[in-house]
């Protein structure tokens, strides 16, 4: 993970007027009432997801970009991932960050907003959701793999929830502050 953190600095994927505050270990404004979550809070989403090299990920809010390239770059070539985000300023900003990142095996879509997460392109073998879901989104659980794993928000905890056929195991990882899912 240390890897990824320094192939993917913050700084590229941050408004100019806040780039020299990309070493703050806390939110940081996108604009348009978004923020690029803090380091050490992506880092231990990350951690909680377990990404492998060749896996299939979705990254729900995907904002700037740049947990979109965090993932693709655990991913490495073999894998997919696929960014998604409902504000249309956020997906053109943050697909330009990802594109300067020359990791054609990622994307950010503008996501459609009366369809949570993306089915089309699912299932998906890890899911990261960056805003706080009022409850366990069942659209998204059903988007994963037997055997998948996705990590979210929920009502301010941070949820493991593995896939196990029709079972699902859920695990709570402390408390965090996100922005709404909506």
């Amino acid at each position: 993970m240390t890897a990824a953190f320094a192939a993917t600095p913050r700084a590229g994927f941050l408004p100019p007027e806040v780039r020299d505050r990309a070493s703050y270990d806390g939110p940081l404004a996108l604009g348009h009432g978004q923020t690029s979550s803090q380091p050490s809070t992506v880092a231990a989403m990350l951690r909680l997801l377990d990404v492998r090299p060749g896996q299939h990920v979705l990254d729900v809010g995907a904002g700037s970009g740049w947990t979109t390239a965090l993932l693709a770059h655990l991913v490495g070539p073999t894998g997919r991932v696929r960014g998604t985000e409902v504000v249309p300023e956020l997906v053109s900003f943050g697909a330009a960050n990802l594109a300067r990142t020359d990791r054609p095996w990622a994307s950010l879509v503008a996501a459609d907003p009366d369809v949570l997460g993306d089915p089309g392109h699912a299932p998906y073998d890890r899911i990261l959701v960056s805003a706080d879901a009022p409850e366990l989104p069942r659209t998204l659980v059903g988007q994963l793999v037997d055997g998948g794993r996705m990590v979210l928000p929920v009502a301010g905890v941070m949820l493991v929830v593995d896939r196990d056929g029709q079972r699902t195991a859920v695990r709570r990882e402390g408390h965090y502050r996100f922005v709404p899912l909506v």
